[in-house]
């Protein structure tokens, strides 16, 4: 008896496995990335070309406001100057205009002076920081310092101005009071001594004291230091130019493009509705990748893997049917349905004969059923002997062979080599398809699975184009997923997942594939999936490699009478092989 366990149905991954499988995502995106870098790249030559000749001189000069007493720090120096202002005086017209008269610069180089011109602020200090960038490095230093000349030569005439205004305001205030004080020393000469002579006296005092009050005044405004700054700082030519250089600027470019390449990686893998790897697969059928099939082994080949020269995709079949042997789900019921997504179905069907191979050299007895009954194509793709095993359709109460109505009683033995042999019901084109695989004839068939040693496969048309599947998931509630991640999107599979679900069933696992030679040229569909290749047109009929005797002619064989025929003499497979291959 063998052991089972209960399989990992889509592992949890830690936080290290995801970043290291997205990462692992955003490298198929090689185009992006690549293009990111040459862009990059790109501007990195532009970055050291345009600033080659770039070169920067600089001058510092510390602001002062007008005092009486420099060593008084009773007022500080912020709350006297506003230092925003006074940058944004120093980038006006004004002082650029200043310059230019300085420098000789003409109207038409009026702008471009302007625009050279940058001043700062270093933080927590009245420092205005003059950077002037031009062409050459004796030009950079003799606009910077005339700049800064120009600022402090019209920082000095404001303050002059505000001066002379407070002076003038003062003296307008002094002058008439000073006058009525002479008219009042005049009067008061002249008068005899008594109460009107004190009056006068007192008078006089008062407007003495205005008069020396204003002159007071003057003479603070007057005495005012009225120095607008100094220059700590005069621009010297540079002796480099201001850009990074070229080797610099590249590779700057080249970490600049690379992360906007893995930007544009990664939005576009967010947004990207296909599984691009085997843990957004897993994660979306909530089921584990059984197998991957190697690249340009699985298409273009005969179904039967076993044989080949390279054991390859032998190998990956046989690790396919050991995962499933292993996993309670199937081996309590041995049903096992393979399906496709969507488009063809060319994949899934080698899967599934290369599985019952599998499980046939292990010695189990196993019917492989065509329950695709639109485009059957087995029959004429496999290599069948004419000695049957009859037991598969000849179960009490079951169909003999002659039924017009598929399943019909016949049955083929598919030679696999070394992998010993299995059974085949190879699938018939019908008139009612949903009827045929529900009928009890059908149930019959899978319920062979419940005898000892016994393993049923079933073969289904795409679960998202047909319903075909999910008339079979009731009884077949083992549903194997066969998939190109690239064909086919997340919604899709989560779709799968929830019909196989809602119908009884259970996804035990899915096998991953590269894209078929047809799909690569056609590209994606309006859907976003990669259209399916149009079925591979089966081989003319011929006789068996193993069998070179004369074969019966198809008509005599329809015309034989059905008393002497019996099931399983090989005239049955010729007849399938060869009229009913010829109508599909």
């Amino acid at each position: 008896m063998i052991e089972t366990n209960r399989p990992a149905a889509a592992p949890a991954e830690d936080e290290p496995d995801l970043l290291r499988d997205q990462f692992r995502q955003l490298l198929r995106y090689r185009r992006l990335i690549g293009a990111g870098v040459g862009i990059g790249l790109l501007g990195g030559v532009y970055l050291g070309v345009s600033t080659a000749d770039t070169y920067v001189a600089t001058a510092d000069i510390v602001l002062r406001a007008p005092t009486d007493d420099p060593f008084n720090p009773s007022l500080a120096p912020d709350k006297a100057i506003n230092i925003g202002s006074e940058r944004q005086v120093a980038l006006s017209s004004s002082i650029a205009d200043e310059a230019a008269k300085k420098l000789g610069v003409s109207a038409s180089d009026f702008s471009a002076l302007r625009a050279g011109l940058q001043v700062t602020n270093p933080p927590q200090t009245m420092v205005l920081r003059f950077t002037y960038t031009a062409g050459s490095p004796a030009e950079a230093a003799r606009r910077a310092n005339a700049m800064t000349e120009a600022y402090l030569l019209k920082r000095q005439e404001a303050l002059d101005v505000t001066r002379d205004k407070m002076v003038k305001g003062y003296q307008d205030q002094r002058d008439p009071v000073a006058k009525q004080l002479e008219e009042l020393v005049k009067q008061i000469n002249g008068m005899p001594a008594g109460p009107a002579r004190d009056a006068a006296y007192s008078s006089k005092t008062d407007q003495q004291s205005k008069v020396n009050t204003l002159n007071s005044n003057i003479a603070k405004l007057q005495a005012l230091d009225m120095t607008p700054g100094r220059v700590t700082s005069a621009a010297v030519p540079p002796h480099g130019a201001d850009g990074p250089g070229l080797p610099m600027s590249l590779a700057l470019g080249a970490a600049v493009g690379l992360a906007l390449g893995l930007l544009g990686a990664w939005v576009r893998l967010v947004f990207d509705p296909a599984p691009r790897s085997e843990g957004d697969v897993a994660r979306a059928l909530r089921a584990p990748v059984l197998g991957s099939l190697p690249r340009g082994k699985a298409d273009g080949g005969p179904l039967l893997a076993a044989g080949e020269e390279d054991p390859r995709l032998a190998e990956e079949y046989r690790s396919v049917a050991f995962r499933l042997a292993y996993d309670s789900r199937f081996a309590d019921r041995r049903r096992l349905l393979v399906v496709a997504p969507r488009g063809s179905s060319e994949i899934a069907a080698a899967v599934a004969v290369n599985l019952a191979a599998s499980f046939a050299e292990t010695g189990k007895d196993v019917l492989l059923i065509e329950a695709d009954l639109r485009t059957p194509v087995l029959a004429s793709q496999l290599p069948t002997d004419s000695a049957g095993r009859p037991r598969w359709s000849q179960s009490q109460g079951g169909a003999q062979v002659g039924d017009t109505e598929w399943p019909d009683g016949r049955q083929l033995v598919v030679d696999a080599g070394e992998s010993g042999s299995f059974d085949l019901i190879p699938g018939e084109r019908v008139r009612n398809v949903p009827r045929a695989l529900t009928s009890s004839r059908a149930t019959r068939l899978v319920s062979e699975a419940d005898s000892p040693n016994s393993t049923v496969v079933v073969l289904a048309p795409p679960v998202l184009s047909y319903a075909d599947a999910l008339a079979l998931v009731d009884r077949v509630d083992g549903v194997l997923v066969v998939c190109d991640p690239g064909a086919v999107r997340r919604t899709d599979l989560s779709r799968i997942r929830e019909l196989i679900s809602g119908a009884g069933g259970t996804v035990l696992g899915a096998v991953l594939h590269a894209p078929l030679p047809g799909e690569k040229k056609r590209g994606r569909g309006k859907d976003g999936t990669t259209a399916g290749p149009e079925p591979r047109p089966a081989p003319s009929p011929g006789p068996s490699p193993r069998s070179r005797e004369p074969q019966p002619i198809p008509y005599e064989v329809a015309a034989a009478d059905a008393s002497q025929h019996i099931p399983g003499d090989g005239t049955d497979t010729v007849a399938l092989r060869t009229v009913r291959t010829g109508r599909r």
